[in-house]
């Protein structure tokens, strides 16, 4: 009989989900149905990559901040570009981030290159471990990669006893690696992987089998999971921020778990965040294809056209179309560096006559509140509106 069994009882690398709720099902339902429209949205490859780079840096932010690394995103964001020298005081936090950078890069090569699904081993958990705190200043006794041979502790929560830790591994990988709920799931291939990520996450925790980076190690794997579910890189990092960001919250759902042994918790307050990111992804994306689509539409408004008052007009809308809402019409003049040189030698009422051409094109709105672009004539399928009178 193995000590954990005594100490540790709810680790038993299982899930009934006979006993989910309903609103565990819907959730699983709706981060399936917004993953599958992330991935299929198309992109100008530039702002492609801008994205991937920014969710990149918010996923190491909060993959190393909940550990206590304290530089901005937009520091890793320089860091990331090769662009962030930090003082020698602080070089410790930098290679946590490329350590965390190389990590990330070598899970998405080796998924690219390998002919199926990685397995997971105790080996290959151990070398996310050892990328994780490469170079790092650790405590005394704490290897690298290696397994613990001493007790630890979190708070209140002690780790399962070190001589289960191997054996304990091993049973983790044999229920990540494990097909049984493919009949459950079917075509549903993003809400699994989701789901034991989030397993592997909490059972990581449970077990606790490093002396130092047991979190950032849960999170590679938990990273695993999702890339080879068929999740976007950008999304891949979504768990990671909501822990990070609800980081009170996280400890405590951890500690209920532990407590209770029951998961389901757990589940829905991660899918939850998980699906919260999405929306906010989605609308960001949603905003980039409004904006590309709304200047090829300018573009064409316009192709026939061709005397310079026309030109400055349209000039002068994609200026316009860099803001939301109202702008107060004295500000167009110097509302940006085009603008300014457009109107360098004209009076207002110059500006009057190309807002009110603009206006008559219904490309925009002009009230008592300002002008403002309207975006919403590209929309395909607007909302009724009630007329007032």
């Amino acid at each position: 009989m193995y000590q954990y069994e005594k100490t540790h009882p709810w680790i038993t690398f299982s899930l009934d989900l006979e006993k989910a709720s309903y609103n565990l099902w819907l959730l699983m339902g709706e981060a399936q149905s917004k993953c599958e429209q992330i991935a299929g949205v198309p992109l100008r490859p530039d702002i492609s990559a801008d994205f991937q780079r920014l969710y990149l840096a918010k996923g190491i932010l909060a993959t190393s901040a909940i550990e206590g690394n304290t530089l901005t995103e937009r520091e890793i964001l320089e860091r990331i570009e090769g662009k962030k020298n930090l003082p020698q005081s602080k070089e410790y936090l930098g290679q946590e981030i490329d350590n965390l950078l190389e990590a990330y890069e070598v899970i998405s090569n080796e998924i690219i290159d390998s002919n199926g699904p990685l397995k997971f081993s105790v080996e290959r958990i151990k070398k996310y471990n050892r990328m994780i705190l490469n170079k790092l200043t650790l405590d005394d006794g704490v290897i690298p990669g290696e397994i613990r041979t001493y007790s630890v502790g979190v708070g209140s929560y002690r780790g399962v006893p070190f001589q289960d830790c191997e054996y304990l591994l091993q049973q983790l990988c044999g229920f990540l690696n494990d097909d049984k709920y493919q009949n459950i799931f079917h075509d549903y291939k993003i809400a699994l992987g989701l789901i034991k990520a989030i397993m592997a996450h909490i059972y990581l925790a449970w077990i606790h089998p490093f002396g130092d980076g047991n979190g950032r190690t849960a999170r590679l794997i938990e990273y695993q999971m999702l890339l080879e579910a068929g999740i976007a890189k950008p999304v891949a990092n979504l768990l990671s921020n909501h822990y990070n960001l609800t980081r009170m919250e996280y400890y405590h759902q951890l500690e209920q778990t532990t407590r209770k042994g029951d998961v389901f918790p757990f589940l829905i307050y991660a899918l939850k965040g998980f699906i919260d990111g999405l929306k906010i992804q989605i609308d960001e994306i949603r905003k980039q294809q409004l904006d590309i689509t709304w200047r090829s539409y300018i573009q064409r408004s316009f192709q026939t056209m061709i005397k310079k008052v026309d030109n400055r007009k349209r000039i002068v809308l994609l200026e316009l179309s860099k803001y939301d809402g109202f702008i107060n019409i004295r500000e167009i003049r110097e509302l940006t560096p085009k603008t300014a040189q457009l109107y360098f030698h004209k009076t207002d009422k110059t500006i009057s006559r190309d807002l009110h051409s603009l206006e008559k094109m219904e490309l925009i709105e002009v009230t008592s509140e300002g002008v403002r672009v309207r975006k919403e004539n590209i929309l395909a399928f607007m909302p009724l509106r009630k007329k007032h009178y």
